[in-house]
């Protein structure tokens, strides 16, 4: 007989139990046979499960393999990585045929709308509602659509935008582009969100480090990105050319104006008109083919991200609010990017991303029309575009993969100085329709520069706020829009020399507050680094009271790796 601690159960030949203390085999009778049962366990269903001339009562099946698992944990093959790259190329796709159609369009706005500045107006009340979207909708929206579903419905606003193309005014491009702002907010807050909850997934399936992964995945996204400058801007400039609009005015008529209106000496104060003739709008014809092109771009990447993507419940999504003692409630869920603004790390990022949407807003409508317009024609805005979205492409993927040689803080530091040293090239040339070259040169020089903030302070988001990645992109999101907002906003107020001054000056306080995250977040690493090394060290840093590690993501402890 086996006894299991001082616990011994029999079985008689009448299927009645009994269950005995202590006792000896000896001082059973003899007619008892005894089996062994496993205690702790009741399965009233092996009851009549039994042969009629066996009288052994079944005990119940040993926990599965499976069981092993705490309920919650998400189990992964090492072959999941290659999958988890296919959903980053799904995502990068579909990103870079929706904005082959927004971003040639936007960068036509301030040149084929020119007229009473509806076109900076509009794209300006695109990023003034994207602003409020960022405080009150991402968050909300994801939890109850999840991420994927947030991307789709998301995507979908941009046509509305792109098909007022077809009767531009104030009553329709204007709430166009607030449709498109409510929707940009959790459209790009679900894509940082996805591609850094699966990079933190890929690291963890092939043992590299967290944020080399996430600012490689936001590299390959950009690349792919960028490229739409090409593809948007190559469709609008084709149709251009081949159109009867191609800008004939002659050189010597241009000239006479280039010293006092192009350049930096451009002011349009109130929506006045220009007389240069290269500033004229196409014929509706050319836009109404080129909007119809970019429709159909939109639709594409929506049925792309519902077809080709999984669901980032895959990953590790629903673990979020799988404890209901953390289920937040929707006033919490709007007021969590709120919050997140209480943190010095955000605090300290505002100006740089600011900065980083003033930028894109200069090079897509100051520098089109002050610079490239007014001296090379409308027909002209979209070659030197597929130069800055070329090389930003290119370079994204670039400084993604060198970043994890030499470090984050070297690759921001170039882009500050090439940035402020474009700034004051600008100040200082006078655009010359003979020497077309110069803004293909300025240009490129540009999306380098942008690739830069791109790759690297997405990345940085991404590592230092990885416990609330939601809040944290969202309010990426609010000050980078808060930038374009700000840019449209004097772009018919103010001449282009003066816009050059205020940016240099944003440039410079935003550096500055990166590189005192920098330095707090090297000493973090050195005091974590301390604690672990050093015991007398981790005896003092218990003492203290607990803090919440913006940098640690509960749910990479809910990944578990299989070896298959």
């Amino acid at each position: 007989m086996i006894r299991y601690g001082n616990v011994e159960a029999t079985v008689d030949k009448h299927g009645m139990t009994a269950t005995h203390g202590g006792g000896r085999e000896d001082d059973r009778p003899d007619k008892d046979t005894v089996y062994t049962i496993k205690t702790g366990f009741k399965n009233d269903g092996y009851q009549h499960d039994r042969d009629s001339n066996d009288d052994i009562v079944k005990p119940p099946p040993l926990p599965a393999e499976d069981d092993n698992f705490a309920s919650g944990k998400v189990k992964l093959s090492r072959n999941e990585k290659w999958r988890i790259l296919k959903n980053i190329a799904a995502v990068s796709a579909a990103f870079m045929i929706q904005f082959t159609a927004f971003q040639g369009t936007a960068n036509l706005q301030s040149s084929i709308n020119a007229r009473d500045g509806l076109g900076t107006v509009s794209l300006s009340s695109i990023y003034a509602a994207l602003v409020v979207s960022c405080i009150f909708v991402p968050t909300f929206l994801i939890k109850r659509l999840t991420v994927k579903w947030t991307l789709c419905l998301s995507m979908l606003c941009y046509a509305p935008y792109i098909g007022a193309q077809f009767y531009p005014a104030f009553y329709t491009l204007v709430p166009a582009g607030v449709i498109v702002g409510l929707g940009a907010a959790p459209m790009w807050t679900s894509k940082a969100t996805y591609l850094t909850q699966v990079g933190s997934v890929y690291a963890k399936l092939t043992d590299q480090p967290v944020d080399g992964i996430i600012v490689r995945f936001f590299g390959f996204f950009f690349l792919a990105w960028q490229t739409a400058e090409l593809w948007g801007n190559l469709i609008s400039s084709l149709v251009f050319s081949l159109g009867v609009h191609n800008g004939n005015s002659t050189t010597e008529n241009v000239s006479k104006t280039l010293l006092n209106t192009c350049g930096a000496n451009f002011c349009v104060i109130g929506g006045g008109h220009h007389d240069n003739q290269n500033l004229h709008r196409p014929p509706d014809s050319e836009i109404y083919e080129i909007s119809a092109i970019y429709l159909a771009c939109v639709a594409v990447a929506v049925i792309m991200v519902a077809l080709l993507v999984d669901p980032l419940s895959r990953y590790g999504e629903k673990q979020r609010k799988s404890d209901p003692s953390k289920e937040v409630t929707g006033i919490q869920l709007l007021s969590a990017t709120a919050y997140q603004l209480k943190k010095p790390n955000q605090q300290l990022l505002i100006p740089i991303t600011l900065w980083i949407g003033m930028e894109q807003a200069f090079i897509g409508a100051d520098y089109t029309q002050a610079y490239v317009s007014c001296a090379l024609g409308i027909r002209s805005i979209g070659y030197v575009m597929i130069c800055f979205g070329v090389v930003n492409a290119i370079c994204s993927l670039l400084f993604g993969t060198a970043m994890k040689y030499i470090g984050r803080f070297p690759i921001l530091v170039m882009g500050a100085a090439l940035h402020l040293g474009l700034i004051v090239w600008l100040l200082i040339w006078i655009p010359n329709p003979d020497s077309p070259t110069v803004f293909f040169v300025i240009s490129g020089l540009w999306g380098v520069g942008d690739a830069v903030w791109q790759t690297q302070v997405n990345g940085l988001y991404g590592v230092l706020f990885r416990r609330n990645k939601e809040a944290a992109f969202s309010n990426y999101r609010l000050w980078e829009s808060a930038g374009f907002v700000i840019a449209y906003a004097y772009s018919t107020h103010l001449c282009a020399r003066m816009k050059l001054y205020v940016m240099m000056v944003t440039l410079l306080i935003g550096v500055a507050g990166y590189i005192v995250v920098e330095i707090l977040h090297k000493r973090k690493a050195r005091r974590l680094k301390a604690i672990a090394e050093d015991p007398v060290v981790a005896a003092e840093a218990a003492k203290q009271p607990p803090e919440e590690d913006d940098e640690k993501d509960e749910i990479d402890d809910e990944i578990i790796i299989t070896h298959l």
